[in-house]
Parts: structure tokens; sequence; C-alpha cells
């Protein structure tokens, strides 16, 4: 192999594997990082409906509408968003009834691609 060739081979795997490396760390150096915490418990749950907060998030998101808040069973949501895999979360009746009395909760993912998310909801 020449050495023009052998450098343009080099290019090419640098500039394939470069953004492979990032877009892999980006979702595993801190996916487990824990959700941060929202504002106290100063919002209603059961008027408003609920804010979320996914740890080491890459595009996945969870909407719990009011609807869900005020019904008040286990219910397992998807939280795909706009990231390339997906992940399963469960709240359960007790997580609603919680929700109801305006309290956060904190629930984990289901496992894919190697990793899972700590997620909290509270309310709006």
């Amino acid at each position: 192999m020449k050495r023009q060739e052998f450098l343009r081979t080099g290019l090419r795997l640098l500039v394939v594997s470069l953004p492979m490396g990032w877009a892999l760390t980006g979702c595993y150096n801190n996916a487990n990082e824990p959700a941060p915490q929202p504002p106290g418990n100063t919002g209603n749950c059961l008027d408003n409906g609920t804010t979320t907060s996914i740890g080491g998030n890459h595009g996945h998101s969870l909407t719990v509408p009011k609807a869900d808040v005020q019904a008040g069973v286990t219910k397992t949501y998807s939280i795909q968003g706009s990231s390339g895999h997906n992940h399963q979360v469960t709240l359960t009746a007790s997580h609603f009834a919680s929700l109801q009395d305006n309290k956060s909760i904190q629930v984990t993912s289901t496992t894919d691609s190697g990793h899972s998310h700590s997620i909290t909801v509270g309310c709006a």
C-alpha cells in the first residue's frame, strides 16, 4: 500500500468512527445520571398535569397527562421520543396516588442499549 493510499484510508476511518464514538459516549456516559429534581411540590397534578425530567437524557421524552393522574391506574409509557432506541416506564397506582397528593415521584426505565434512565415526575 502506498503512503498516499494509506493516509486516505486512515482519514476515511477517522471520519466514520468519530461521529459513531460521539454518539455512543453521549448515550452511555451519562445515561444513569439521576434525573434533576423538579422545583418543590408547588404544582397541582390533578389540575395542571405533570412535568418530567429524565436523567442522562438523549432524546427521550415522557408525557403523563392529567387524565392519567386522575384515573390513578397502573400504566406503562414509551419514552423513545427522538432517540434511536426505546425504553418503557411503568407508573403504578401508588405512584399516581402520590401525584394526586401533588408529590413528585422517581422511577427507573427499562434497560435498552445497555442502559436505563432515572425519571422524576412532578406536578405542573
